[in-house]
C-alpha cells in the first residue's frame, strides 16, 4: 500500500473502483495503553489519530455524511464528490469520553450503533474477561466440546494464539453454551465478566447526552451481540426486533439502521440479510470490506465498511484503502447462495 501511494497509482483507478464513497468502522477510541499483550488493540484508535483522520478527510475533499445520505447516494447517480460515513460499534463509554469530543469539535456526523443490552447494565463483553483472564495467566484450563482441555501460554505469543482460538470458538456457541464458558472461566480465574462489562460500557443516561446532539445517528446491533450466524433463526429475529425496540423506547426515536454483530462473511448469512430488512430496517452494515457504489449496485442491507487497525498510524494506507483499490467489488447479496439455519 505504501508503494501504491508514493507511485500515484491508487489515483489512476480511484474514479473507476472508489465508487460513491466509504462507510469507515471504529470501535474503541481511547489514550495508548502501555503492555504486549493487546489482542484488542486493533480495534482501538487513540483521540490523535482521530482527530488527525477527520482532518484528512476534509483535506482530502471527502463529504463527512451520516448514514442516511450515505444511503441515498448508493442508490442515485455518482455526485462529484465521494463521501466518508463514520461509524461507531459497540458500548465502550470511551466512545463518549474520547471520541464524542473529538467528533464534536470537527462538527461531524456519526452513526453508533448499539446493542441494547449493554447500557441496560446486562450485556457480557465476553471478549474483555477473555483478555483479562490471559493477559494474568500463564495456564488456562476450560472445558471445550465436553472435554477438559489445557493450555500453557508461558510468551506473548502464546497468549494471543489463545486468544485468537477461543475467540473464534466462543463467537461460535449458542448464549447458553456461550454463558455456561464464560461463567465456567470467571469461576476459575476470579474475573466477573458482567461487572467488567459494566465497567467499560456506557449507560442511557451517556446516551442521551449525545442523543442531544442532532449530527448523531443511532444504530441498533441487537440486545446482546451474538454473532447471528451462532442462533437459531427465530432467536437471531428476536435478537433484532427487540434490540430496535428497545432502542426506539429508550431514545424516543426511530431505529432505522443496523450492524450485524462482529460483521465478518463467517458471522451473518443471507437469511439475516432478508431479516434486516423485513425487521424495518433501512440499512445494514457488514465488517466486510469494500466500497458503497451508487445506483444502486451495493445492497443497502449489506453495506461494507472499511475497519480502520488501531496498530496502524500511516495516513497514507488510510488514504489508499479509502480509494478502493485494495478490494475486490462486493457482489450482491441477492446473487449469494442461501445458507438455511433449522
Amino acid at each position: 500500500m505504501e508503494l501504491a501511494y508514493f507511485s500515484g497509482a491508487f489515483r489512476l483507478r480511484e474514479r473507476e473502483v472508489g465508487g460513491a464513497g466509504v462507510i469507515l468502522r471504529f470501535a474503541r477510541v481511547r489514550p495508548a495503553r502501555r503492555g504486549r499483550f493487546q489482542p484488542l488493540k486493533s480495534q482501538e484508535i487513540t483521540p490523535a489519530l482521530l482527530d488527525r483522520a477527520i482532518r484528512a478527510l476534509k483535506r482530502w475533499q471527502y463529504d463527512i455524511v451520516g448514514i442516511d445520505e450515505a444511503c441515498r447516494r448508493a442508490v442515485t447517480m455518482p455526485e462529484r464528490r465521494r463521501f466518508a460515513c463514520l461509524t461507531f460499534d459497540g458500548a465502550t463509554k470511551d466512545i463518549v469520553t474520547h471520541a464524542y469530543p473529538v467528533l464534536a469539535r470537527h462538527g461531524v456526523p456519526f452513526t453508533l450503533y448499539l446493542p441494547t443490552a449493554f447500557p441496560d447494565g446486562v450485556g457480557v463483553a465476553w471478549w474483555l474477561a477473555l483478555e483479562d483472564i490471559i493477559a494474568r495467566e500463564s495456564r488456562i484450563s476450560l472445558v471445550i466440546d465436553g472435554r477438559e482441555r489445557h493450555f500453557v501460554i508461558s510468551s506473548v505469543s502464546d497468549k494471543y494464539e489463545l486468544f485468537d482460538f477461543l475467540s473464534g470458538w466462543l463467537r461460535k456457541l449458542s448464549p447458553s453454551e456461550l454463558s455456561y464458558a464464560v461463567n465456567d472461566l470467571g469461576r476459575r480465574y476470579s474475573v466477573d465478566a458482567a461487572q467488567l462489562s459494566r465497567s467499560a460500557s456506557f449507560d442511557w443516561a451517556d446516551l442521551a447526552q449525545l442523543a442531544a446532539d442532532p449530527n448523531v445517528t443511532f444504530g441498533c446491533a441487537t440486545v446482546n451481540y451474538p454473532a447471528l450466524s451462532s442462533l437459531k433463526a427465530a432467536a437471531a429475529l428476536r435478537e433484532m426486533a427487540m434490540g430496535k425496540a428497545v432502542a426506539e423506547s429508550a431514545l424516543r426515536r426511530p431505529i432505522k439502521h443496523f450492524a450485524y454483530p462482529f460483521g465478518d462473511r463467517d458471522a451473518f448469512a443471507r437469511p439475516d440479510v432478508v431479516m434486516a430488512e423485513e425487521t424495518g430496517f433501512a440499512s445494514a452494515v457488514s465488517t466486510i470490506s469494500g466500497v458503497v457504489e451508487a445506483q444502486g449496485r451495493t445492497n443497502l442491507h449489506a453495506l461494507p465498511r472499511i475497519a480502520w487497525d488501531g496498530r496502524v498510524r500511516s495516513l497514507r494506507i488510510m488514504r489508499v484503502l479509502l480509494s478502493g483499490v485494495m478490494f475486490a467489488r462486493v457482489r450482491p447479496t441477492r446473487s449469494a447462495s442461501i445458507q438455511s439455519r433449522i
